[in-house]
């Protein structure tokens, strides 16, 4: 709905080149650039570093002799766009003074508040006056209430509203620091990490079920056919894939777990898109998305994960790549964890994090009877949304992953 512009890389006066970059924005945990839709001159530049602008609202005006296909050519010149701008200050002529009803929901409260079309819009259908509204604590910049915000007070309509606690200044905070202890300010990525995970905690009841997996074929497996998988697709084989394509398997036969959770409605997706959690060398943490990965062969997968991690690592990560995502994987083994309980990404339902491959004795059945043997087996984590997935479905789901993962063929993969 919104970005956020962090840089021109061109200044008023200068000429771009069609498709050239000419700015920076951010958008949720990805920061991308814009280019030039055609070949001309930066006449002005309307938004200025570090404002919010609506998606589709002018950004800059550019004077050009390239006129698209099927559109006159204009003798007059139009009229300059105006520019959308964020203002900290309350707008006289639009700002309530009195009992709003819904449909009247201001863009600015008194307090100077800024309302998106969004929010209204989804107030307004709600039923939610000014007045309500007002109360709700907003996690978005300049405490502005986000669509997460007003779907969880949705939820939670009938409990009172918490105020929410006023902000810490770095001064504030050093009067209870020791002289040798270090501040350090949460960035722009790590923010916005704290504000979707507190959201999601607040709204969502999550549950955990665990199960454990042998996996010893499933080991044997990828030391036999590495090599050939390799000379393949020219990659290490790795156990990630392995992981998605068993997800993406299970939710075919589970379809209720590939699902959205908006206010009283549930939406089943068609499409069966994974995320997974990667790590970034800063410290924080971003989600890109597998689309549609239950048509992709393992080797596919393989190549598509392979290089989401690495432009996620390289910060190339593209808007397109961590949006849309209905499930999610949280591969918690790589840091040599056995179980977790992950957050669970809204608005989807459910996430799994799959842990550490550890050797172990186990009994095994046989023809013979009962035997102690060396296995390799791995806890398997799956956390969903309580209000839409029982523990039922829940269990069921891990369960199926974990058999699938127990009889998975490499071999056949490959043939």
């Amino acid at each position: 709905m919104e970005a956020t512009i962090i840089k021109w890389l061109k200044q008023e006066g200068d000429t771009l080149v069609e498709s050239e970059s000419m700015l920076e924005v951010a958008t949720d945990k990805v920061d991308s650039d814009i280019p030039a839709p055609y070949t001309g001159k930066l006449k002005k530049i309307l938004v200025q570093p570090g404002q919010v602008i609506a998606i589709g609202a002018p950004i800059a005006i550019m004077e050009t002799a390239n006129v698209p296909a099927g559109q006159p050519v204009a003798s007059v010149p139009p009229p300059a766009p105006q520019p959308l701008t964020i203002s900290s200050q309350p707008a006289p002529s639009i700002a309530s003074t009195g009992p709003a009803t819904p449909t009247q929901l201001p863009l600015y409260d008194a307090s100077g508040r800024f309302y998106s079309p969004l929010v209204r819009h989804m107030a307004q259908e709600e039923h939610i006056p000014l007045q309500e509204i007002e109360r709700i604590p907003g996690t978005g910049k300049g405490n502005r209430v986000t669509k997460q915000d007003l779907l969880a007070y949705l939820t939670h309509r009938k409990q009172p509203i918490v105020t929410p606690q006023p902000v810490l200044t770095m001064e504030m905070v050093q009067q209870h620091t020791r002289p040798e202890d270090e501040v350090i300010q949460m960035d722009r990525v790590r923010k916005l990490i704290a504000e979707r995970m507190v959201t999601a905690v607040h709204t969502i009841p999550h549950v955990t079920s665990f199960v454990e997996a042998d996996v010893t074929n499933l080991v044997a497996g990828k030391r036999q056919y590495g090599a050939a998988f390799k000379e393949k697709t020219g990659i290490g084989l790795t156990y990630t894939p392995i992981f998605m394509k068993a997800v993406a398997h299970t939710i075919q036969a589970f379809p209720m777990i590939n699902v959205s959770v908006m206010g009283e409605y549930i939406i089943k997706h068609k499409a069966i898109n994974i995320g997974l959690a990667v790590a970034l060398p800063d410290g924080n943490l971003i989600v890109p998305v597998v689309k549609d990965a239950d048509q992709l062969t393992l080797a596919e997968l393989a190549i598509r994960v392979h290089q989401l991690v690495n432009n996620a690592r390289n910060a190339q990560l593209l808007p397109d790549d961590v949006v849309d995502g209905t499930y999610t994987i949280s591969n918690i083994g790589s840091f040599q964890n056995l179980m977790g309980t992950p957050i669970i990404m809204q608005p989807q339902v459910a996430i799994l994090a799959v842990g550490a491959i550890v050797k172990k004795p186990m009994v095994v059945e046989s023809p013979t009877g009962d035997q102690i043997a060396i296995r390799h087996t791995m806890y398997l984590s799956h956390t969903y949304d309580h209000r839409v997935v029982d523990g039922a479905l829940g269990g069921q789901f891990v369960k199926r992953v974990a058999n699938y993962l127990e009889t998975f063929d490499i071999g056949k993969e490959l043939t």
